[in-house]
């Protein structure tokens, strides 16, 4: 996997390449999270982002499938956070 960007394999079996947005280690459930973009959008025309558990100590990166919704409330308030400085630092510099 290459720093910031890993590939995997389509339903189609085509090569698709996903760039990691972030990693974090949740000290909630002790687990390791990536988040990811293929760049693909939704039919509402947003970049879709995606996010799975994994492990950074191996070294053939497996992504496992998030499964609790605890999980999702932990993924989806960082994404929120993080969307809320982005558009606070855009605010700020059109300000200027």
């Amino acid at each position: 996997m290459e720093k910031n960007t890993f590939t995997v394999l389509g339903e189609d079996g085509k090569e698709i390449v996903c760039h990691v947005l972030f990693t974090f280690e949740s000290d909630e459930t002790g687990k390791n999270y990536i988040v990811y973009t293929d760049n693909s959008k939704d039919d509402k025309g947003n970049i879709q982002v995606f996010a799975s558990i994994y492990d950074p100590n191996d070294q053939e990166t497996k992504l496992e499938p998030i499964e609790t919704e605890k999980e999702w409330k932990i993924i989806e308030t960082i994404l929120n956070t993080l969307q809320e400085e982005m558009n606070n630092q855009k605010n700020d510099n059109d300000e200027q």
